[in-house]
């Protein structure tokens, strides 16, 4: 199992970053990996969604639940259908007054034994660059620092 937990805090206002999480279908715009994404369906509180993920050989496509909250600022991400044995994100967006804490939580497990162990070597660089992904699309929204 992989596991990422993470709090940082970025200048843009809460609702600012939790509308470019809940923005799926966005992803392949930005987000380094996520070669497509296809809303199944979508509700003002949930969606179904599938993604396809790429990285050198490896190229996977999976479906998850995901569970909106706007009022209490979080997201979460529940598998249903793919590669993973399971999957589990969560986003919650705090008020900060530099902008906004965000907690961050993710823990998965690749069925392949080949995928899991190429993509455990590169999780932590993975994960980091994914963050910096939403970051630069949020200065790219919304302006550097929210402004």
């Amino acid at each position: 199992m992989t596991k990422h937990a993470e709090r940082r805090v970025i200048h843009h206002r809460p609702q600012d970053l939790y509308q470019l999480v809940a923005n799926v279908r966005a992803y392949p715009e930005f987000l380094p990996w996520c070669l497509a994404a296809r809303i199944r369906y979508e509700t003002d509180h949930e969606l179904e969604a599938d993604l396809i993920i790429g990285f050198n050989m490896f190229r996977e496509r999976f479906t998850s639940y995901v569970k909106l909250d706007p009022d209490a600022l979080e997201i979460n991400v529940a598998y249903a259908e793919g590669p993973f044995k399971y999957l589990l994100n969560q986003w919650v967006f705090h008020p900060h007054p530099d902008g906004c804490e965000i907690e961050f939580y993710v823990d998965f497990e690749f069925n392949s034994r080949l995928l899991q162990s190429v993509i455990e070597t590169l999780f932590t660089e993975a994960v980091k660059r994914m963050v910096r992904a939403f970051e630069t699309r949020a200065d790219a929204l919304y302006g550097p620092a929210g402004r």
